[in-house]
């Protein structure tokens, strides 16, 4: 699916946009706070897995319409026993929590991010946050817990004992408290959000867009394999470099050094 068959998608639930090599995909329920309900994982599942298989898109970012990211689930869905039936999402809940996506993923905070909104931002690979965001797991105050990745990804991304305290509390905290801890890497006034977003994605796709992803793969698939004691993470280190250093846009990387000029990348 390119470019224009996405554009002409009329999805119901989100709103896509494309800025160069970068597409924008904002959750569009505003009346209910973003929320996720089974109609807006399913497109946004088929956004992504469009734009992961699209040749022309280098990065994406997820941002939301209205006052909030995403309330996180949609309680009053969840709450009824029938509904319309959807595929299996590949990427999980919001069609993203479990998604494997070689393509960087920036999101773009422009407000409450609760429960599933929250996991979502964690789901990323970079958070930017607006001012006015704010970011917390309130399932144990519904009598659930944030199993769409909250549980298991806060305290890879943060300090063990705060994440056991936002999940054990359901109380939320500011973006500058989430700053602090490392996960939202920059805080921009509200009106900045997306301009800044999209100078972050310009500044990634202006690089080798395999050399970017298999970046990515290393950082998440290495992390949690021990350096010393075992060779798992130097030979997934290995496999990885070997198959970026067989693509021509490595060897345009350095011809484009030598020749004084900027490199043109083709993605292969």
């Amino acid at each position: 699916m390119g470019k224009s068959e996405v554009s002409e998608v009329l999805w119901e639930t989100i709103k896509t946009e494309y800025v160069g090599k970068t597409l924008i995909i904002t959750l569009n329920r505003p009346n209910s706070l973003n929320a996720v309900n089974k109609q807006l994982t399913y497109e946004v599942d088929q956004c992504l897995l469009a734009a992961e298989e699209n040749e022309e898109v280098w990065a994406i970012i997820i941002t939301g319409s209205g006052r909030a990211f995403s309330a996180g689930a949609d309680l009053k869905e969840l709450s009824q026993a029938n509904g319309k039936a959807y595929p299996k999402p590949a990427g999980g809940f919001a069609g993203i929590v479990e998604a494997n996506l070689s393509k960087p993923i920036i999101a773009a905070v422009n407000g409450l991010a609760f429960g599933g909104g929250a996991e979502i931002a964690l789901a990323s690979d970079v958070v930017i946050a607006s001012e006015t965001a704010r970011f917390g797991f309130p399932e144990v105050k519904r009598g659930i817990i944030a199993a769409a990745g909250g549980v298991l990804r806060l305290p890879r991304q943060i300090p063990q004992k705060v994440a056991m305290m936002m999940v054990l509390t359901g109380e939320d905290v500011s973006a500058a408290e989430m700053e602090r801890w490392g996960m939202v890497n920059q805080i921009v006034p509200p009106e900045e959000l997306l301009s800044t977003a999209l100078e972050l994605a310009d500044k990634i796709t202006s690089n080798a867009p395999l050399a970017v992803q298999a970046s990515k793969r290393l950082v998440l698939e290495g992390m949690d394999l021990p350096l010393h004691h075992s060779n798992q993470a130097w030979e997934l280190n290995a496999q990885v470099i070997n198959q970026v250093l067989q693509t021509e846009d490595a060897k345009e990387g350095p011809k484009a050094f030598a020749e004084k000029r900027a490199p043109v990348w083709k993605g292969r």
